[in-house]
């Protein structure tokens, strides 16, 4: 029997409630509608069929499929409610009194989580340094946590005044990210951050980012064996990294801060929100092929639906107070559903009925934007500001940041980077100049024979050239000095030494620095 679609739940100032997915939208009979302000939470069961909330009295319980009350429990100061993984046990959050069952002994444990998924049960720990010592997390299998050697696998590290770690859905590795309140070499307000990688088998590394800047979201594919960085002052970069830690797939630069993938893992959509504009890119991570690009202006949450074909975002209070609704779209840009909340209103939650894994299988992905009888809606413009001084003046068409494309648009002629306009424009003076010079000699000597050329050297060797200007002596001399010394860097690169982040910035110049030399010797 195929499945049902997956329900919708939503709570605000109009009540809980729920909605039948695509492709009908209409309020779903399984829940009555219960009004009031007075529900502060709800949850499903893993596989989606109990129900779960409390309305400030009591904690009651239904089944989905039969859409019956099954449980009702004197509750009344429950905030929290999670159901086990086998549906036998509600879990409340209230004032403490459950037993202990086991312990883990370790001084100064700062954070902890929880590995996903069904037994053996994994935690990893976070302690942060002092006086001298480096931060680590240590991973461990329960119960085993007593003696020094208990711990899977251990990664310390300097830098780190918080982390966030997050486990794959198998547990078998914890991508952690390491935050400093302030970035000592003041290239943020906001701190720095460094991406390291556990695994339980003891191996560890750190992820080196391209990008210097912020990291402002990591996740794992659901297949476990390869995640996604989002990084870098924006325009910020995305990389996929697989299990080594070696960039898969670079996605070049844009107005991005989030990365979601797909329940089957199929599909990536990098989005920008909060500061941003709700950008969104949803690309085809088998074929590394970009399927559409909708925009999902001011949106406050972004959950993708069970069957891997929808997505769901929404703009909730208190982060926004106006303006609240959800839209429901396919990953082919489409908008399918929108509901927009009453101006008299608030959207506090809304969130997809859960499926268990397999119950909607994986499918062929297409390209071509669905059918919708909701209209689109145009993104809106924003226009940037001119000084009066300016406003009658034509428009040009510079930009603060070049944004890099996806390294599958990039030239494909070796490592060379398409020429920008005014660069273009600089090559063709060069040329026209050095085409004059040669013409102006043969036309001060017809009648004498043409010398040989001297052989020529090397463009990173150091010749004497003399200018008669001082300042272009200056120049000449300062840049042979780097050239000099990025040939050191390559041949000790070239014996196997491992070279700094800023040394290898250096020998990534060497091009530029040739062509600058060269120009100023053509000058002489």
């Amino acid at each position: 029997m195929a499945p049902s679609t997956p329900l919708l739940t939503v709570r605000g100032s109009e009540g809980l409630y729920m909605v039948n997915g695509p492709p009908h939208f209409t309020e779903s009979t399984v829940f009555p509608r219960e009004s009031g302000k007075n529900c502060k939470v709800y949850t499903f069961s893993k596989d989606g069929t109990l129900f779960a909330w409390g309305n400030g009295e009591k904690v009651n319980i239904i089944s989905v499929t039969n859409k019956g009350l099954l449980h009702s429990f004197d509750l009344p100061k429950a905030v929290c409610l999670e159901f086990s993984p086998k549906n036998t046990v509600l879990a409340t959050w209230q004032p403490y009194t459950n037993t202990i069952a086991n312990k883990l002994h370790l001084q100064k444990i700062n954070d902890f989580v929880l590995s996903p998924g069904p037994q053996p049960y994994k935690v990893a720990v976070y302690v942060p340094g002092s006086k001298g010592a480096p931060s680590f997390v240590r991973l461990y299998q329960y119960p085993n946590f007593a003696g020094p050697h208990a711990a899977l696998a251990n990664k310390s590290f300097f830098k780190a005044d918080k982390v966030t770690m997050l486990w794959n859905k198998k547990a078998t590795a914890v991508l952690v990210i390491a935050s400093t309140d302030v970035d000592k070499t003041g290239a943020s307000y906001y701190g720095e951050q460094t991406l390291h990688y556990i695994a339980t088998n003891g191996e560890s590394a750190v992820v080196q980012l391209p990008k210097n800047g912020p990291i402002y979201d990591v996740v794992w594919n659901s297949s476990s064996t390869e995640f996604c960085a989002v990084y870098g002052f924006m325009p910020a970069k995305a990389t996929i990294f697989n299990l080594r830690c070696d960039p898969v797939f670079d996605f070049g630069t844009g107005p991005r801060n989030a990365a979601y993938y797909s329940p089957h893992g199929h599909i990536l959509v990098l989005a920008g929100f909060g500061n941003l504009r709700g950008q969104m890119e949803v690309w085809d991570v088998k074929n590394y092929k970009l399927i559409s690009k909708p925009v999902a202006s001011d949106s406050t949450y972004f959950a993708w639906c069970p069957d891997g074909e929808h997505i769901l975002t929404a703009t909730c209070a208190p982060r926004l107070r106006v303006n609240n609704g959800y839209k429901i779209w396919h990953y082919t840009g489409s908008i399918l559903h929108k509901y927009d909340v009453p101006s008299n209103a608030e959207l506090w939650q809304v969130s997809w009925q859960p499926f268990l894994d397999g119950v909607f299988p994986a499918k062929t992905i297409t390209y071509q934007a669905v059918p919708s009888e909701v209209p689109s809606e145009e993104p809106k413009v924003a226009t940037a500001y001119r000084p009066p001084a300016l406003r009658n003046k034509p428009i040009t068409n510079s930009k603060l940041h070049e944004e890099e494309p996806p390294q599958n648009m990039k030239s494909q002629s070796g490592n060379d980077k398409p020429l920008s306009k005014t660069a273009l424009k600089n090559q063709r003076k060069h040329e026209a100049k050095k085409a004059a010079k040669q013409e102006a000699r043969s036309d001060k000597s017809p009648d004498l024979a043409p010398t040989p050329a001297p052989q020529s050297t090397p463009r990173n060797t150091i010749s004497q050239s003399i200018s008669g200007d001082p300042e272009i002596d200056k120049k000449i001399k300062n840049l042979k000095k780097k050239l000099k010394a990025i040939e050191q860097l390559k041949e000790q690169a070239a014996t196997g030494k491992q070279l700094e982040k800023n040394q290898l910035e250096k020998i990534q110049k060497e091009t530029a620095l040739l062509q600058e030399l060269e120009d100023l010797e053509l000058g002489i």
